[in-house]
């Protein structure tokens, strides 16, 4: 996730009919009606981030401005957080807590409901993250992370202290230290792994293509699948394993890595989308200074 259009690629121009497979037959049904795109409010610097907890309310960043704003499925948008470490990237893990990726002093954090933070990383071998940037927790309350080198003007350090941009992976438990799970990315980005804990999806933003990996059981990688020729800002997946990237709207594609649709989003750039609501069928859009809400005919996983 970044604020500069300077990296974006080549988008894809031809949009295909939306389509999808359910059960191995091919069905013609629409997973969305473009007229159906809402703007929530436009009161930001560039929002980012979006994440779900388990009543369904979405939580984003307004990264510039420092702070974490709350959505709830009552439509109701309050400040969840100020001073909020520069967020970036957020995530609910299975415990109910929500972690981000603290961009001020390249942490990873996990907040509590009532805003108290626990700092879980903050350096390898006493040299600073390039730049937490997005994250997925598994099941086991595993990490993974991305940490692409993107300047920040409030940064005192103007170039890495860590050579390379790479994938990681924080296991569970208390002073564990971070292990490289993917090295062979040139600016990894957006992240998401599948539910069932077989998969990790990685964007590289740079190469302009997402790979997938299979997650092996100690939590490394394994089996790097250029499965689409797009990179992304942000991503998520809904049930049907269908993947979502960012950039100029949404990009949607079958889990074989085929166009399926585009949700048009007048922005100058899409920066992440995260499925809400009580029963995760609202996909939520960050995109500038704006966050949309889109219902869906599918839903989110967990």
């Amino acid at each position: 996730m970044f604020h500069s259009a300077h990296s974006r690629r080549h988008w894809p121009t031809l949009l295909l009919s939306v389509l999808f497979s359910l059960n191995g037959l091919d069905l013609s049904a629409q997973l969305f009606h473009q007229d159906s795109l809402k703007l929530i409010a436009r009161q930001f610097a560039f929002t980012e981030g979006p994440a779900v907890d388990k009543a369904g309310d979405i939580y984003f960043t307004d990264q510039p401005n420092n702070k974490i704003w709350k959505y709830s499925t009552k439509g109701q948008l309050s400040l969840f957080k100020d001073s909020a470490g520069r967020a970036n990237g957020l995530y609910f893990n299975h415990q109910g807590q929500l972690l981000a990726c603290a961009d001020e002093k390249n942490e990873i954090w996990s907040i509590s409901k009532d805003g108290q933070v626990t700092v879980l990383l903050t350096a390898i071998d006493g040299k600073k993250l390039n730049g937490p940037n997005d994250l997925w927790a598994d099941k086991k309350g595993g990490i993974y992370f991305t940490d692409p080198f993107y300047l920040r003007d409030y940064w005192t350090r103007k170039k890495p202290e860590i050579a390379g941009q790479k994938v990681y992976y924080l296991p569970p438990g208390t002073a564990k230290k971070p292990i490289v799970v993917a090295d062979d990315v040139s600016k990894p980005n957006g992240i998401v792994g599948s539910p069932d804990g077989r998969y990790l999806y990685v964007a590289d933003i740079e190469r302009n293509k997402t790979y997938r990996y299979t997650i092996e059981s100690d939590g490394k990688l394994s089996g790097q699948t250029a499965l689409i020729d797009q990179g992304s800002d942000g991503m998520t997946l809904d049930h049907q394993g269908n993947i979502y990237l960012t950039g100029k709207g949404v990009f949607i594609y079958s889990p074989t890595g085929l166009l399926i649709g585009h949700i048009e989003v007048n922005e100058p750039w899409t920066s992440n989308v995260c499925f809400g609501g009580k029963d995760r069928t609202v996909l939520f859009i960050t995109a500038s200074t704006a966050i949309y809400r889109i219902p869906t005919y599918t839903r989110g996983v967990d």
